[in-house]
């Protein structure tokens, strides 16, 4: 009986009994071995893997990298990607108004750069400038803050932007395709950065504060197969005078090695096994749902916007839906103790891609 009153030791029988147990990585290593495999799959709390873009055994077609940014607080928020999909370059601004409901976007392509827009190898180090007629951005990391500046006149969007990363603990996952393990991704996702500065939108000034605005980074480098639809979530915030966040999704790769969910709570990580997203694909803004196989995030899901996209050019297709909203419910740490939100902001999303 003393599963049913030691919760690490119960935790640890159920993952025994279910097969859901996470393989945690520890050590630094390469990602890859000679033939494009990962060595060693599983999740960490820090980026150990060392990912060496020349290691892929793939056509530059299915090499796909991505910087993304979200920064949020009750009132607006704006996103920024960068990403390199082999034959296409894209960056996009997004700017969300919560008190409106509204969502605005701009998006610039470019056509095959082929891995020359230089995403840096890791997230620890190292920067990112497009610089053309369109717009000027420019991610960048120097000691223990992260920096974005934008200019876009197109858009009538200018920024600067500090995000404080304290070297908390992060969500990192290293996963490959069942049936082709050249195949992979390795992601991080880190939440709960502070964030201040100041967005200059539409003759309008919006100004983050460190004290109730905070950011959050996906970083993602991978050989990704054609066909894929992911389902992700992420809040950032403070509970009780302590920043509070979580990552949670699936949909892609073989996650028997590890899941990426994670609760962050006073930058520690306490990881969850896996948890399924309820909502209505034909109605993204009515109630989602999500709940955990091992109770530990059970949440309900308010939208408030809508971030969604379609594309279709033949061979090339994507349908988005990052959903803004508020999640209520609770949660379990590590160590049993169980916390309770409501209306806590943050986002999920259904993305669906041929490319």
């Amino acid at each position: 009986m003393e599963y049913w009153f030691n919760y690490e030791a119960y935790r640890k029988y159920i993952n025994d009994i279910t097969g859901l147990m996470q393989h945690r990585i520890t050590e630094e290593k390469d990602l890859l071995n000679e033939l494009g495999e990962i060595i060693e799959e599983g999740y960490a709390t820090e980026l150990l893997w060392r990912y060496d873009r020349n290691k892929i055994k793939a056509s530059w077609l299915r090499i796909k990298e991505w910087d993304y940014y979200y920064v949020l607080n009750n009132d607006f928020g704006i996103t920024f990607t960068i990403a390199d999909l082999g034959y296409i370059g894209f960056v996009a601004i997004a700017f969300l108004n919560f008190k409106n409901k509204t969502v605005e976007q701009f998006d610039h392509m470019s056509i095959l750069p082929r891995g020359k827009m230089n995403l840096p190898p890791s997230s620890k180090s190292g920067g990112i400038n497009i610089k053309n007629k369109k717009i000027d951005i420019c991610f960048d990391r120097v000691d223990n803050e992260r920096k974005i500046t934008v200019d876009c006149p197109e858009f009538g969007l200018k920024a600067e932007l500090n995000l404080f990363d304290e070297n908390d603990e992060s969500m990192v996952i290293a996963t490959s395709w069942e049936k082709n393990r050249k195949k992979f991704y390795y992601n991080q996702k880190i939440n709960c950065m502070p964030a201040e500065g100041i967005v200059e939108y539409n003759d309008k000034k919006y100004e983050f504060n460190k004290e109730n605005s905070f950011a959050g980074l996906d970083w993602g480098r991978g050989n990704w197969t054609y066909k894929n639809r992911w389902y992700w979530g992420s809040a950032s915030g403070m509970y009780e005078g302590k920043k509070l966040g979580w990552n949670i999704g699936y949909g892609f790769t073989d996650r028997s090695p590890a899941s990426e969910n994670m609760i962050f709570y006073d930058g520690q990580a306490h990881k969850i096994e896996d948890v399924l997203f309820e909502f209505n694909k034909d109605n993204y803004m009515e109630p989602w749902k999500f709940t955990s196989s091992d109770g530990r995030f059970e949440m309900d899901f308010e939208s408030i916007v809508d971030r969604s996209s379609k594309t279709n050019l033949l061979l090339i297709k994507s349908e988005q839906h990052q959903v803004f909203g508020y999640y209520s419910g609770k949660l379990i740490l590590d160590d049993g103790t169980e916390m309770v939100v409501d209306r806590f902001l943050g986002f999920a999303e259904d993305v669906l891609n041929w490319w």
